[in-house]
């Protein structure tokens, strides 16, 4: 009885396991590059890196983010819009850094601008640009836009940021 109880629960298991499984037909399934249908990003481009001299930074503004979100709110989606309209008539690929406050720990932060990089990219795909021409990173806590502390700095360093690589 016994051993007939463990091999139900294990059946179980794989079966719930196996319903748990992301479905087809999930808002990005399908779309070129989506991470979320299981197409990972787009391999590194060689030499490549946000802060290089190869990655033109300030071509558009950056995405505001509200306090411990990475929704892109119906605001700010006019900034994405903008992007996704440059790309599309230009063939360049972009990085997008997400980045946070400075509270939290480092890892919660890496997670959380990593997040916001990839809400935007969702955001890019779903107005048409394929996502093999969109990477993502993460700088957490790390270089914010403003050093200081307080609500204002924090809005503002609650961000991701758009590089064109050249």
């Amino acid at each position: 009885m016994k051993k007939f109880l463990t091999l139900s629960l294990a059946a179980l298991l794989v079966l719930t396991l196996d319903s748990c499984k992301k479905k087809d037909g999930g808002q990005f399934a399908g779309m070129d590059g989506d991470y979320v249908s299981g197409t990972p990003l787009p391999e590194r481009l060689e030499g490549s890196n946000f802060f290089s001299g190869n990655v033109a930074r300030g071509q558009f503004p950056p995405v505001q983010f509200g306090y411990d979100s990475s929704s892109v709110s119906d605001g700010e989606l006019m900034k994405v819009e903008q992007v996704a309209m440059a790309m599309k008539s230009k063939k360049d690929t972009i990085i997008i850094a997400g980045f946070t406050d400075e509270r939290g720990t480092e890892e919660y932060n890496r997670g959380l601008g990593e997040k916001r990089a990839q809400a935007v990219r969702e955001s890019l795909m779903a107005m048409g640009v394929s996502g093999s021409r969109i990477q993502t990173v993460s700088f957490g806590k790390e270089m914010p836009a403003d050093p200081g502390s307080g609500e204002a700095a924090w809005a503002l360093n609650r961000r991701a940021e758009f590089g064109v690589v050249k």
